[in-house]
Formats: C-alpha cells, structure tokens, sequence
C-alpha cells in the first residue's frame, strides 16, 4: 500500500455502518497510512432497514487497526452545538494534530411542500451545516502545521437537478457547498485547501431493487456508484498531489443523468 498520508490524522464524520460512504472514506485514507478517527451515531442510524449491526463501529475499528494505523471511533450526536469543539478536543488527545477533516455525516428525511416544518428545517440544519461549518473553522482555528491541512464537506448534486421530495435536505447541502467556497480563500494561506464532493447517487444499501431497476439506465457507464468511488476522490483530495485544487464543487457521478 502507499504511504502518502503516513504521518497524519483524518476525522471523518458519520462511519456508523460498514457499507457506507464514511466507512469506504475510512479504508481509503487508512490505506495510505493516515490514522483514522471516526463518529458514529447510532440512534439515527436504527431508524433505516438497511442500518446494519450494532457493532459496526466497533467492526470498522478494528478492520481499520489492522492496517497498520491508530484508530478510533467516537459516538457523537453531531446535533449538538458544542459537539464539534469536544470532539476535536478527543481527536487531538488521542492523535494529535488533526491534518484532514471530511464531513460526511448527514441527515436526511423525505418531506416536501405539504409537510415541510420548522423541526424538520432545523434537524437537517444543526447536522448537515451547523456541525460540518463548526468542525471546519475550529479544525482551521487549530491548525498550525506548515502546509497539509484539507477540509472535505460531502454534497448531493442538489444543484443540479431539483429534490421536491427532500427540501430540507437539498437546502441544507446547498448551504453547505456555498459555506465551503466562502471558505476556502479565507484558509489558504495556513496551507488548507477546502472542497466539496458530489458521489451521486451510491448503493450504500438503501437503494431498493425497484429503484435500481430506474436508476441503471442513467449510468452511462452501466453500473451505479459505489462507496470505494467517493473514497478515492476524497482520498486525492486529501493527498498532496491535490495541493493546488481548493474552492470546487466535485461532480462525480459516474455521467449519471438527470433527464
């Protein structure tokens, strides 16, 4: 394996399950040698069917550890407001200087105009823009290293067709890309590059049958994403060969069409 990234520590929110895109992001950086610290946060989870166990994390973990890197899991409801600062606080005790953060985590719930709330605004806001801006700008305030440091949100594509049935969700990742490329001039000279990843769609295991059936022929290369094809944008992204690519917004879809 590469050691590329030997030497630094990557943050990477929202690993509860094995088939996720967090988890594939995980193995990806590991990989390349950088210790890997992880949130999960079961309780959200274990309201889907396709959740998975309850010892993913802990699977995860290990399966990271033995690659030869430091790893730890954090069981963090990122909904919190003061979430982010104590867990930078437990990622820098455990490891050290953090050198990559990847916000993945999201919440997601259907609504649309006949049902969309306040309490459903405000859910999607606290964890797909409050926690990924919170973690981004305390994870700048504290980096202090020479050159290295990358911040990763993960989008949706919201941008680029309409989501009627996912207002709250299309709002708060669109928020998202926007917070990033307002970023990323104001942390560039401490040597951070800040970018944004759109996978596409991606068969992490909530997508039925009946929907793959639909979403196949949209996929010129005749297959659907997968969680490895995310990890290893991201994991460029993460690497020094990326040095000189900041403030973008990534389409990578694999062609899927949205007409």
């Amino acid at each position: 394996m590469e050691q590329s990234l030997a030497g630094r520590t990557a943050l990477v929110t929202g690993a509860t399950r094995r088939q996720g895109i967090g988890a594939a992001i995980c193995r990806a950086l590991a990989g390349r040698g950088a210790n890997i610290a992880f949130t999960h946060w079961r309780p959200y989870d274990a309201a889907f069917p396709w959740a998975g166990e309850a010892t993913e994390p802990v699977r995860l973990r290990d399966e990271l550890a033995g690659l030869g890197v430091g790893a730890a899991g954090f069981e963090v409801d990122l909904a919190d407001p003061a979430a982010a600062e104590r867990l930078l606080d437990a990622v820098e005790t455990r490891f050290g200087p953090l050198s990559i953060l990847v916000n993945n985590a999201a919440y997601s719930t259907n609504d649309g105009y006949a049902t969309l709330d306040a309490a459903t605004l405000d859910a999607h806001y606290a964890v797909n823009l409050r926690a990924a801006a919170l973690l981004s700008v305390g994870f700048a305030r504290r980096f202090a290293l020479s050159a290295g440091g990358r911040i990763i949100v993960m989008s949706s594509g919201q941008g680029r067709g309409p989501m009627p049935d996912e207002l709250a969700y299309a709002a708060s990742k669109g928020a998202l890309e926007a917070f990033a490329v307002s970023l990323s001039p104001a942390v560039a000279g401490k040597g951070m590059t800040v970018n944004a990843v759109n996978p596409g769609p991606t068969d992490t295991g909530w997508i039925s049958p009946d929907l793959a059936e639909a979403l196949l022929p949209r996929f010129p290369m005749g297959r659907l994403g997968r969680p490895e094809d995310a990890a290893r944008l991201v994991a460029f992204l993460a690497s020094d060969d990326a040095e000189w690519i900041t403030g973008q917004v990534i389409h990578s879809e694999g062609g899927f069409s949205r007409t």
